[in-house]
C-alpha cells in the first residue's frame, strides 16, 4: 500500500483523507502536515493517521505528496519542502491541488527533475461528489499517473487532459462550476416564490431536480441534448421555457462566463507564480 502525506490539512486534504480511508487505505500509511496543532488533532482523532507540525518528517517515506495549500503560500512551504528533501533517499510523487500554480513555477520551486501532477478539483470533493482535471509533467511515469489517479478517485472522478492548458479550461468548467449551478438554482427558487411557493417547497422541489436531472444524465445512454428534446413537448410548458432561455441569449452567456473563468484563471497563474522565460 503507497504511503501518501498531505501537505496541509484543510477541508480537501480532509475530504482525500476521508475518501482513501473509506476505500480500504490503512491510516497509518497516510501523514499530514498541519501547522495548526487543533487542526492535527482533529486528524488523528477523527481518522487516525499521522500528523505533524513540519514537513519533514510528514514526508519521510512517502510515494506521493498532495500539496493542499493556498497558492498565496505554496512557494514558502514548496521550498520548505525542497530542504527537506534533500535528506530523502527517495523522491516522491508531488501532486498540487492549488488553483493558479503552474508547473513551470511548481519546477522553479521543488526542482526541475521532480515527478509533479497539477490538479484541478472542486468543492463537491468534499463530499466525494467531485470532479478533478489532471496533468503530468514529462518526470511523472504511468506507474506515478496510477497513484496519483487513485488518490484523487477518493474525492470524485478524474479526467486526465492532455496539455497544461487544458488546466484553466477544467477551472472553467468544473473548478468554478458548482457556482453557476449554484447561481441557476437560487434564481430558480426566488422564481418558484414569486410563483407562489413557501421557499421550503422550491428549495426543496429545485434541489431534487437538480439531483434527479444530473443522474440521469449520468446513467443515460444519449446526451444531454436529447435528454432536453425528449422532455421538451411541442406546445408544452417546457418548450415555452426553453424558447425563453434561448431568446435570452442563454448559451451566449454560458460560452461568455466560462471564457472570462479560463482567462482568469491564466491571469492568476502569472500573478501567483514565476514567470516563464520566453521562447
Amino acid at each position: 500500500m503507497s504511503n501518501v502525506c498531505f501537505i496541509g490539512g484543510g477541508n480537501m486534504a480532509t475530504s482525500l483523507i476521508g475518501g482513501l480511508i473509506a476505500q480500504g487505505h490503512a491510516p497509518e500509511s497516510i501523514s499530514v502536515s498541519d501547522p495548526n496543532e487543533s487542526q492535527r488533532e482533529q486528524l488523528i482523532k477523527q481518522y487516525g493517521v499521522n500528523a505533524f507540525a513540519d514537513c519533514g518528517p510528514a514526508m519521510e517515506n512517502a510515494d506521493i505528496v498532495v500539496l493542499a495549500v493556498k497558492p498565496q503560500v505554496m512557494k514558502d512551504v514548496a521550498l520548505m519542502i525542497t530542504t527537506a528533501l534533500k535528506g530523502f533517499a527517495k523522491q516522491p510523487l508531488f501532486v498540487s491541488i492549488a488553483a493558479g500554480i503552474n508547473l513551470f513555477s511548481l519546477q522553479s520551486w521543488l526542482g526541475e527533475k521532480q515527478a509533479i501532477v497539477r490538479c484541478m478539483p472542486n468543492t463537491p470533493s468534499l463530499i466525494q461528489l467531485g470532479a478533478s482535471g489532471l496533468f503530468a509533467n514529462e518526470q511523472t511515469s504511468i506507474v506515478q499517473k496510477n497513484l496519483a489517479e487513485t488518490v484523487l478517485k477518493a474525492a470524485g472522478i478524474v479526467q486526465w487532459v492532455q496539455s497544461e492548458a487544458e488546466i484553466d479550461a477544467v477551472t472553467a468548467v468544473s473548478g468554478s462550476g458548482p457556482a453557476y449551478y449554484f447561481l441557476f438554482m437560487e434564481a430558480m427558487i426566488d422564481a418558484g416564490v414569486e410563483l407562489g411557493l413557501s421557499r421550503e417547497t422550491a428549495s426543496e422541489l429545485t434541489m431534487q431536480t437538480a439531483i434527479g436531472a444530473a443522474h440521469m444524465a449520468k446513467q443515460s445512454d444519449v446526451d444531454v441534448a436529447e435528454l432536453r428534446r425528449r422532455v421538451t413537448s411541442p406546445g408544452g410548458t417546457t418548450e415555452q421555457a426553453i424558447n425563453t432561455f434561448e431568446s435570452a441569449h442563454l448559451r451566449d452567456i454560458v460560452k461568455a462566463a466560462l471564457a472570462a473563468a479560463n482567462r482568469r484563471s491564466g491571469e492568476l497563474a502569472q500573478l501567483l507564480g514565476e514567470e516563464e522565460p520566453s521562447s
